[in-house]
């Protein structure tokens, strides 16, 4: 084994090397006898290149699937890709705009090729961008939502599901991007807050005595109105149910309705109904059996049923019908209000409800499963809060309109036979109208929705619809990591077509990340350039720097506020890691392995304190407190391995007698490295082989198991006081101005063994140990408890009236910073409208400077 180790930490020197190591290897393909642990990847879009929440999401994953993979479980984490049919599309239409081009001209052939040819270029830089990071993914096992494995399985769930009755063709109230030319689900819908205007419109009645004014935000759809409707409760209208009107500028006779949607508070308590172009209209339509007339092309350009306004695009429209109406006396006045507008995800363009021909799935008698699931428990949500949220959302579950008309995409597998009319569903392509005998077809021109085939993700990856050897062992997977923004798009799906496919829950538990957001709390996006790009992070940093400060901020359901000052911090944690380490082996001269035996005070506390930091370790990632899991090793690592035991065992170190504290050092690092290494694989790896250990990696080492006859409490609690007074030395020193090298005198009740006095007098600087229960004169307190207490002597080395002078002045300042925040704290206005880790950094700054008065009290009394 090679153990020289260079001077410092260099992550780019090292992780592509050990990741390719760890291909060869094959060690991220399951391969342990032990129980199945599972995870399918969230596969990324192949729209552009991962940003930091791709980062925290594979990181997270990668803690669980390596810490398990250590624990001895045959483990598989997936990886994959989504074709994701509208972004792809826009984006390559994007691009060959800017070449002049567009795919009507190239047709659906040749922009499938092209479309292709950015698949397999951004298939690669995801990949590569994923391997940057670290993830212990199973490559051999790669899969595309677009890959004819996939692609069968999607066909035979059409089938199925159309053979069921659950799939079906109908008219309905979409919502439609006249940009994308494409319909979009209602998840995929923006509601962005508008300026509008209202426009109150005059409807004469049809036999001229009268008029009632409706007020509308769209007069342009007045175009499409079959009725005009009143609530039932209202006294207002009551005697005017059944009466006919006419309607501005077409001359059509509408009836007048009741019906129980109708706000009698909004407007006039009078509405127009556009059954064809507004969701809420077209249910009343149906309630109502009212025509339904649509006035619109599908890019939102007015058709024949628009009259003289045909051809008009839509916002063109509303400004020439309100001019007609003006003119012709119907419109009563105009109003400004805030009202919200869908806007469509992708392109960010005023969606338009239209009524129209499309495939949906009816979701009712699939979402009962999925809700008895999650009721039973199931299938777990961590936090447990976005459980409720997901129920609420089954509860209220609509169909879900399943077709796109984009071209990328999994084609639906309809043939219809344009000789009888018949409607052909089969997996296999169809050239013979199994009714009539035809060849004549026409394949249905729609694709189906990108959510459709990663519904399937966690079976259909793994074999089915074939019966796989995979398929057997690695389902149901064991959790899913996403965030809460595809709650509705993808989990539920999963959970309902796992259950009407497979018999069984996807998965069993599923973790809601955190969103990442920049320092001052605000969402990443390229409009407001605050994007922070992993990958540049990783070659300034390196991975395991940017993995844990993800790790360390991935609080349970708290939103993580990513300063790059994190990543600094933890890039010192790496480098602290990096020389303790070289500074263990650099020791380990004459080196020989042996039982522990013989243990020192130092020895038993720190082989105590890392069965509890096992422990804690252990425990928080099981119950997916990432957060918990980091800061426990990084606490125990840096200070109670490197600030104390490391220091204690530098005399050790240098004497004859030094095979114990080798020893101790050794299992401490190799379990500490351990510890670390689902967080910080690459450090961890590159250490822990350059220790005398058994076995060729770390990816495949044994997790530490707890000895519970190395846990000594009493070892533990002595250890601590004597940390506790040589903290109060070196605070006195630090208070009195005396330099920390400079050796002084104490004085003691507490009796104190050689080797104790060797950590006093090694860690504090300290000359000699004097025993007595009487106060010395010029002497300052360094410990004190209900018992005992500790005197620095200062003799000389000070002026005490001096000081005494200074510290009481220290103390009035500090007492008037404390105030400031104190009145913060018990501002009302402050604690309601400041954000609540602003609160928790006031109270925390509180509690840091009345803890430094304590202290500077506790040495003033002890001077005077």
């Amino acid at each position: 084994m090679n153990n020289e180790i260079g001077t410092r930490y260099a992550p780019n020197k090292i992780e592509k090397k050990l990741y390719s190591f760890w291909l060869e290897k094959g060690y991220f393909s399951p391969k342990k006898d032990g129980p199945k642990y599972s995870i399918v990847i969230p596969p990324p879009n192949i729209t552009g290149k991962i940003h930091m929440g791709h980062a925290l999401n594979i990181t997270l994953q990668d803690i669980l699937v390596r810490f398990k993979r250590m624990n001895g479980y045959k483990t598989l984490w997936l990886p994959g890709e989504d074709h994701a049919g509208i972004a792809t599309q826009t984006a390559v239409e994007k691009n060959l705009e800017k070449e002049g081009k567009k795919r009507e001209e190239l047709g659906r052939e040749k922009f499938l090729e092209i479309v292709w040819e950015w698949a397999n270029t951004y298939r690669k830089t995801i990949k590569d961008q994923i391997k940057a990071i670290g993830a212990s993914v199973d490559w051999s096992r790669e899969r595309f939502t677009l890959d004819e494995g996939l692609s069968k399985a999607v066909r035979k769930v059409f089938v199925s599901l159309y053979k069921k009755g659950l799939i079906y063709r109908g008219k309905y109230i979409v919502n439609w991007c006249p940009r994308c030319k494409t319909v979009l689900s209602d998840e995929e819908v923006e509601h962005k807050e508008h300026e509008g205007k209202l426009y109150y419109i005059r409807y004469p009645f049809a036999d001229g005595a009268g008029e009632i004014v409706i007020a509308t935000t769209r007069p342009e759809t007045m175009l499409g109105d079959t009725a005009v409707a009143v609530s039932p409760s209202d006294e207002r209208y009551k005697n005017l149910v059944g009466k006919e009107v006419i309607l501005p500028l077409i001359g059509r006779k509408l009836k007048i309705i009741a019906d129980p949607y109708v706000d009698p508070e909004f407007g006039t308590g009078a509405l127009k109904v556009t059954p064809a172009h507004d969701p809420n209209d077209y249910l009343i339509g149906q309630r109502n059996n009212l025509e339904f007339i649509n006035i619109f092309n599908d890019d939102t350009t007015l058709n024949e049923n628009a009259g003289k306004y045909q051809g008009l695009g839509r916002d063109t429209a509303r400004e020439k019908i309100v001019e007609d109406l003006e003119k012709e006396g119907y419109l009563v006045k105009v109003e400004t209000l805030q009202h919200s507008v869908g806007h469509c995800y992708r392109c960010d363009t005023v969606i338009e409800p239209m009524l129209m021909d499309q495939w949906f799935v009816k979701m009712e008698p699939l979402a009962k499963r999925a809700i008895e699931a999650v009721e039973n428990g199931e299938v777990k949500f961590y936090p447990d809060r976005w459980k409720k949220v997901y129920l609420n959302w089954m509860y209220e579950i609509r169909d879900w309109c399943i077709s796109r008309q984009l071209w990328w995409g999994h084609r639906i597998p309809i043939w219809y036979c344009k000789d009888c009319g018949h409607i052909n569903v089969s997996e296999e392509e169809v050239h013979v109208c199994e009714k009539c005998g035809s060849t004549n077809l026409r394949q249905e021109e729609d694709v189906l929705d990108t959510w459709f085939s990663s519904a399937l993700w966690p079976f259909s990856t793994l074999g089915w619809p074939d019966e796989t050897s995979d398929l057997k062992e690695f389902y149901p997977t064991n959790v899913l990591v996403t965030g809460f923004d595809i709650i509705f798009f993808w989990v539920a799906r999963m959970i309902m077509m796992g259950y009407e496919f497979m018999g069984e829950k996807p998965f069993s538990d599923v973790y809601i990340h955190q969103l990442v957001r920049d320092k001052f709390g605000r969402k990443m996006s390229k409009s407001l350039g605050n994007g922070i790009d992993p990958l540049d992070v990783i070659e300034d940093y390196g991975a395991d720097p940017m993995r844990f400060s993800l790790a360390l901020l991935a609080a349970q359901g708290r939103d993580i506020k990513l300063d790059l000052k994190h990543i600094e911090t933890s890039k010192k944690f790496a480098n602290k890691i990096w020389n303790a380490t070289r500074f263990v082996i650099l020791n380990l001269k004459d080196f020989e392995k042996e039982e522990l035996n013989n243990l020192n005070l130092s020895d038993r506390w720190i082989l105590s304190k890392l069965q509890k930091t096992i422990k804690n370790v252990t425990s928080a990632i099981e119950s997916y407190d990432f957060n918990l899991a980091a800061r426990e090793i990084y606490n125990f690592f840096w200070d109670e391995l490197c600030d104390w035991y490391i220091e204690v065992s530098k005399p050790r170190l240098n004497s004859e007698d030094k095979t114990v504290v080798q020893n101790v050092l050794v299992k401490v690092l190799d379990n500490s490295l351990k510890l670390l290494h689902p967080f910080m694989p690459f450090i961890t790896e590159e250490l822990w082989q350059k220790l005398p250990t058994d076995g060729e990696s770390i990816t495949i080492s044994e997790w530490p198991k707890i000895d519970d006859n190395l846990i000594d409490e009493t070892a533990e609690k002595r250890f601590e006081l004597l940390k506790n007074i040589i903290k109060g030395i070196r605070n006195v020193k630090a208070e009195v101005n005396i330099p920390q090298s400079k050796k002084v005198n104490i004085v003691s009740t507490i009796k104190f063994d050689q080797e104790e006095e060797l950590y006093i007098k090694t860690l504090a600087k300290v000359e000699s140990i004097s025993y007595s229960n009487m106060k010395p004169e010029k002497a300052a307190s360094a410990y004190v408890d209900n018992e005992n207490e500790i005197f620095v002597e200062l003799g000389n080395l000070i002026d005490i009236d001096t000081e005494v002078k200074r510290l009481t002045k220290k103390i009035e300042k500090l007492e008037k910073d404390a105030e400031k925040f104190r009145k913060k704290l018990n501002n009302k206005k402050f604690l309601e409208g400041a954000p609540e880790e602003i609160i928790e950094e006031t109270k925390e700054k509180l509690s840091n400077i009345e803890g430094q008065i304590e202290k500077i009290k506790k040495i003033l009394k002890s001077l005077m």
